[in-house]
């Protein structure tokens, strides 16, 4: 996920936003980590070729197992909500999520705190895959990161949205950057021909506005 122009003016941004950070490297490691792994199996380097798919049923999300589909094991319906945001479906997937996490991580850090920072990535995750549950009713799994990731996104608009309301500032820069994801999501579901999760990016990114503000509220800001 990318966007054409930031909602921040420089004045905004932390003093050295692509600093390593050890929250976010460390969420990076582990993705990259999990990813290498399963791609090494897939070239007949380690393990077995089995691996990517026994990843998949037992770490991707899967909304029938919330339903009457039955589990791989017993907390597997609790579990997936949280494993399926370090499951990509190879490198390209793996990537564009890594660098986005890169880029958004180091600013909701600076604005939530290392804590706030993780609590929105991981709640965000869970809220995505909620939202995938409630509004969906495909078979297919749902693997990555990008509901954490729209979840960054949320929290980084709640800022900027509750920056200029307090400032008197014009709300319209949040509103063009809202619309620009949403037509970013049209895109994407249009050329991979459905085969898109928007109910999770959707989900994801309402969750992270919403704990933003609570995050916010919670160290006594405005």
């Amino acid at each position: 996920m990318s966007t054409s122009k930031s909602p921040y003016s420089v004045a905004d941004l932390p003093r050295h936003p692509l600093r390593p950070r050890v929250a976010v490297g460390s969420l990076i490691g582990l993705c990259v980590l999990v990813e290498l792994v399963l791609v090494a199996a897939d070239w007949g380097l380690i393990g077995t070729t089995r691996w990517r798919g026994l990843a998949y049923q037992n770490g991707a999300f899967w909304a029938g197992l919330l339903y009457d589909w039955r589990p791989n094991y017993a907390a597997q319906p609790w579990v997936m909500f949280l494993s399926y945001a370090f499951l990509h479906a190879g490198l390209s997937h793996l990537a564009g999520n890594m660098l986005t996490l890169a880029f958004l991580g180091p600013f909701v850090q600076v604005r939530a705190g290392r804590v706030g920072f993780l609590v929105i990535y991981f709640l965000s995750a869970i809220g995505g895959a909620a939202g995938f549950a409630v509004l969906g009713n495909s078979p297919q799994p749902v693997v990555g990161a990008s509901g954490a990731l729209f979840g960054l996104a949320g929290a980084l608009l709640f800022h900027d949205w509750s920056k200029r309301r307090r400032t008197g500032r014009r709300l319209w820069p949040v509103a063009r950057t809202v619309l620009f994801l949403v037509a970013l999501n049209l895109g994407m579901w249009w050329m991979l021909d459905g085969v898109l999760a928007w109910q999770t990016h959707l989900a994801g990114f309402v969750t992270g506005w919403g704990v933003a503000a609570i995050v916010a509220l919670a160290r006594g800001r405005p």
